[in-house]
């Protein structure tokens, strides 16, 4: 198995400002279909390949905004090296092994003409990363570990995070968690969840998992008892915006109004905005600006193909990719 690349010693003012993501490194297809997809037939689609993961497309976005940011994760053999050229060209240090058995995590995306998607997902090489992923080093520099709920969904990756977090405490790095997605969130099992995050004192969830997550059936009611329990809880409301609050207290409200455009493609919105929001908290924002440059991410996100930013490519570009 390959080794990751060096990590460089960058620091921010008192000697950490780091960002460190855990989490999924997949190849995206993503087909965006005009009508409905017809089953047992053809059904015409725009398609193009795209890098992307929730925890990579995090880092990248964090990158990008000007964050020192870095990701642990795994890539597989067949398509490792494209990743971490797109993952250096946007500014992330990657800390990813290459294995030599599987193939990098795929997700075939199907979008439809609201720019909603569903996805097809083969875990591969993302589902077989573990401890032996960690690095002494990785927190050098770091003030906050963010991590991808999909690392928690396989039992090597789950040792991982405990890892992850131990280590973090020691060093009284800061922890937040995006829990991921619905369905493999309700089959992990949800006090599972609540209790191996423990130790985060930030969630940042959709609506969805918001509301599944405290049973509530209001996205505000849902984030004032995350909130209890984890500090502070941000939660996604897509094209209405986002709300935080803080220790049982709302804190602030931001519509999208000001941001909205043409919505071509969700992939990555809730990965760009949490990206958003951590990297204006690493430098320094309050709650209200935080949540303003998490919306601008995810506007900017959702008007391009894939979660990715763009780096100046067209958007209907077919990345190069070398796979059997």
């Amino acid at each position: 198995m390959s080794q990751p690349t060096a990590l460089p010693g960058r620091t921010g003012p008192g000697g950490a400002a780091g960002l460190l993501v855990i989490g999924d490194i997949v190849t995206d297809v993503v087909a965006i279909h005009g009508t409905p997809v017809a089953s047992g037939t053809d059904t015409d689609a725009d398609i193009a390949l795209r890098p992307g993961g929730s925890g990579a497309n995090t880092a990248a976005w964090a990158a990008y905004l000007g964050a020192d940011a870095r990701l642990l994760g795994r890539a597989g053999y067949d398509s490792a090296d494209w990743h971490l050229s797109e993952l250096t060209k946007v500014g992330v240090t990657p800390l990813v092994l290459t294995d030599p058995d599987y193939p990098t995590a795929v997700v075939i995306a199907m979008v439809d003409p609201s720019g909603e998607r569903s996805m097809l997902t083969n875990r591969g090489a993302g589902g077989r990363i573990s401890p032996a992923d960690w690095r002494a080093d990785a927190l050098d520099g770091v003030a906050r570990l963010h991590l991808s709920a999909y690392t928690f969904f396989t039992p090597s990756g789950l040792d991982l995070v405990r890892l992850a977090v131990a280590e973090a405490v020691s060093r009284d790095v800061t922890i937040s968690v995006d829990p991921a997605s619905t369905g493999p969130l309700r089959a992990f099992g949800l006090d599972r969840f609540l209790s191996e995050t423990a130790a985060a004192r930030l969630i940042i969830p959709n609506r969805d998992e918001a509301l599944l997550l405290t049973g509530e059936s209001d996205p505000e009611r849902a984030a004032l008892a995350l909130s209890r329990r984890y500090g502070t809880a941000v939660v996604k409301l897509g094209g209405d915006g986002a709300l935080v609050a803080v220790d049982g207290e709302l804190r602030a409200v931001a519509a999208a109004s000001g941001t909205a455009g043409a919505v071509v493609d969700s992939t990555g919105a809730g990965d760009a905005f949490a990206a958003g929001y951590l990297t204006a908290k690493l430098q320094g924002a309050d709650e209200p600006q935080a949540l303003e440059q998490g919306i601008k991410a995810g506007a900017e996100c959702v008007a391009l193909v894939g979660g990715r930013p763009r780096y100046g490519l067209a958007t209907k570009h077919l990345y190069p990719i070398h796979a059997d």
